[in-house]
């Protein structure tokens, strides 16, 4: 079976600096890589670039078999990508968020199988502005849940990323057949 992320000799400049210094990797199904690093290091850039929403200087990259640079809606209809920092509209509720952003795929998990989830069931029909920062936090990461992806990225401290058990629960039992 292929890695589900291929990277080789990976290179990002801006400018005159150099922030990517070819790095190499792979992924395979199943796995669960983590970055880790000093600020400024490359992590998050590294993250938008397998994303397709940052071009790469030199290198390889192949998600789920394709360049993200070239990639269409249905490769990202496969992805779940929790952000690092997003901005929700204040006066939609959570629910109302989750239904919108469901409604970019093909097939999306059930809103209130997500809700559940990230422990936001309670908290489904309160709007977004009034919510706590870590409530806030929950609503980025089922945002990455809602759609039934194939990959699962993110941006930002592994404690405030979906367990994959969690991804599992909200995909439902048929996922555990699943690899």
């Amino acid at each position: 079976m292929a890695p589900v992320v291929t990277v080789r000799e990976l290179r990002k400049s801006y400018g005159e600096v150099e922030r990517l210094h070819g790095i190499s990797f792979s992924v395979e199904a199943g796995q669960i890589l983590g970055f880790l690093g000093t600020n400024g290091a490359g992590k998050t850039t590294t993250i938008e670039i397998l994303e397709g929403y940052r071009p790469r200087s030199s290198g390889e990259v192949f998600v789920l078999g394709v360049d993200p640079a070239r990639a269409d809606r249905a490769w990202r209809n496969r992805i779940g990508i929790v952000l690092q920092e997003s901005e929700l509209n204040p006066v939609y509720t959570v629910r109302e968020t989750l239904t919108m952003f469901a409604r970019y795929f093909d097939s999306p998990t059930p809103i209130d199988r997500t809700l559940d989830v990230v422990g936001l069931s309670v908290n489904a029909d309160e709007r977004i502005g009034r919510l706590s920062g870590g409530q806030k936090r929950r609503v980025d990461v089922a945002l990455g849940l809602v759609g039934d992806a194939d990959l699962r990225m993110g941006a930002d401290e592994p404690r405030l990323s979906a367990p994959p058990a969690a991804a599992r629960r909200v995909r439902g039992p048929e996922a555990d057949s699943q690899p």
